[in-house]
């Protein structure tokens, strides 16, 4: 069932690589909640990208390795996701885009409550997230490798370091 939510503010989005080597999605990370205490992460829809179904993205990188599987249902599956939009939002990587003041909407598909407190958030909210502002969403959507005009996968991050490193002498 679909619940739809909203709300404004800042508002991190980062490309996501969801089956290795090259297909990626776009995601956003966000807080809601009086002193922040919900994360929410959606999938940003892209039209040449199918939809992204973010639990079972986060259970095939298999975070119970990390997170152990004593918390309950969704708990280590839920902490993967917020860690992707908190480590984006903390140390950002070429191609992020952080926006400080975004109205946006999702219609959240899933809600996981936390055991405990995992990156300041004790619950998370997941679905399909768009902006109200259209301008926004295309900023959005450009953080797609592909429509950066930039190559994606373990070749292209070969030829970066070679690039950046020099030819072999």
């Amino acid at each position: 069932m679909v619940s739809p939510m909203a709300g404004e503010g800042a508002v991190t989005v980062l490309p996501l690589l969801h089956s290795w080597p090259d297909r990626y999605a776009v995601i956003a990370y966000t807080t809601s909640g009086r002193l922040g205490e919900t994360a929410v992460i959606g999938y940003v829809p892209v039209p040449e990208v199918p939809d992204l179904d973010l639990m079972d993205t986060a259970a095939r990188h298999q975070p119970t390795r990390l997170y152990g599987a004593a918390n309950g249902a969704g708990f280590a599956e839920a902490c993967w996701l917020i860690c992707c939009g908190w480590s984006a939002r903390s140390v950002p990587k070429p191609g992020t885009l952080q926006l400080r003041d975004a109205a946006w909407s999702l219609d959240a598909v899933g809600t996981t409550e936390l055991m405990k407190t995992m990156y300041g958030h004790d619950r998370l909210h997941t679905g399909r997230l768009t902006f109200t502002d259209p301008g926004h969403m295309n900023l959005a959507r450009a953080v797609l490798p592909s429509r950066r005009g930039g190559r994606r996968g373990p070749t292209a991050a070969a030829e970066v370091l070679a690039a950046a490193v020099g030819p072999r002498v």
